[in-house]
């Protein structure tokens, strides 16, 4: 089975690292939740969801797993003003890790210079900044472009999530 490291920062969108969190883990895949920091509880913007990071990005390598997600919300904003999450992005990328993200996730990829000539999508709110990454924007639930996922909202969750566990 795989191993999945999920990125999250404070105020992600919560049915958008619920939902492929429960699916990675139903499907038998091991799931860590990796922050800025260790041991630091992690709310969703609507308050439905709560993880604790379980390790800090400082103690991750990108060998370490086969798929990074990035859920939307406002987090993605948070994880790319680290250096060392858009590194880590950037070495799993380069090894040809799946890359998913939905909504705003696309954010720490077009930080670490991932999207230029792929096809991507997002949330209608970055279509410029993913377009301005060099990226084809297509307005569709899920588009799979070689490692690289990603979706726009909320209602696209089941085929991000089925194209994930696709590739796994």
């Amino acid at each position: 089975m795989a191993n999945v490291c999920f990125l999250l920062a404070d105020g992600y969108e919560d049915s958008e690292m619920k939902n492929p969190y429960d699916a990675m883990n139903e499907a038998g895949h091991k799931t860590v939740v990796v922050g800025i920091e260790k041991g630091t509880e992690l709310k969703g913007k609507k308050g439905t969801a709560a993880y604790t990071s379980e390790l800090s990005i400082s103690e991750v390598k990108a060998t370490d797993y086969d798929a990074v997600i990035i859920p939307g919300g406002s987090a993605p904003e948070a994880l790319r003003v680290s250096d060392e999450v858009v590194e880590f992005v950037k070495q799993a990328h380069e090894q040809g890790k799946v890359i998913a993200g939905i909504c705003h996730g696309p954010q720490v990829m077009i930080s670490a210079d991932i999207l230029n000539g792929v096809n991507s999508t997002s949330y209608i709110g970055i279509r410029d900044d993913v377009k301005n990454a060099g990226a084809n924007f297509l307005d569709q639930e899920v588009v799979v472009d070689g490692n690289i996922i990603t979706s726009r909202t909320p209602k696209d969750e089941p085929a991000f999530i089925k194209e994930i566990l696709n590739k796994l």
